[in-house]
């Protein structure tokens, strides 16, 4: 189960990153087509230029239409996408300025807790995420340029979301065995471990 787990949770980081690197690269050139568009509008360009800044503005140099509906949709698949191997590794940011005196059963029994608070909160949030999705299935919202239905960004975030829902189950039971045995099982957060 470890194994499945770890691969779902790194096989899940993967595509969230390949995600966030196309969504560099589309805003990137989105920026550079309007900088351009903008600077073969100017006097300057049409003087210096002619013939080429009319060209390029024919051409259709400029914003890539859709660029805010596809980093929206990119960004929200990407976090959803990036919390199961969070969870898994206990990469979660934490303050433990009370707690890191605590002897080790006592710190086993607190990170089952919050671990099945969580888990708890991102299950909630894959099932209202499901709930979501079904409501712009029925209703057939599209985006406002590119047209395409506002239920696909939300299936993509909601299967990443399923990854981190089994993930955060996973580790919350993990967590639990970690206080019924008194050991570690589960890699933490602390330096050394």
């Amino acid at each position: 189960m470890t194994r499945l787990v770890t691969w779902l949770a790194r096989i899940a980081a993967i595509l969230g990153g390949l995600v966030l690197v196309a969504l560099i690269v589309l805003t990137t050139l989105s920026i550079l087509g309007r900088s351009l568009n903008k600077l073969f509008h100017t006097e300057f360009a049409q003087t210096s230029f002619g013939g080429l800044s009319n060209w390029a503005i024919n051409l259709g140099v400029g914003e890539i239409n859709g660029s805010y509906e596809l980093l929206e949709a990119g960004v929200a698949f990407a976090i959803f996408a990036f919390f199961p191997v969070c969870q898994l590794y206990s990469a979660h940011a934490t303050v433990d300025v009370f707690t890191s005196a605590l002897p080790p059963r006592a710190l086993h029994a607190l990170r089952a807790f919050w671990e099945i608070v969580l888990s708890a909160t991102i299950v909630f949030l894959t099932v209202r995420l499901g709930d979501g999705m079904m409501r712009y299935v029925n209703n057939g919202e599209t985006t406002l340029f590119l047209q395409f239905p506002v239920w696909w960004s939300y299936a993509a975030s909601l299967a990443a979301a399923t990854v981190a829902s089994l993930t955060a189950i996973y580790c919350a039971c993990a967590r639990v065995a970690e206080v019924a045995l008194d050991r570690d099982i589960m890699p933490n957060d602390e330096p050394g471990e």
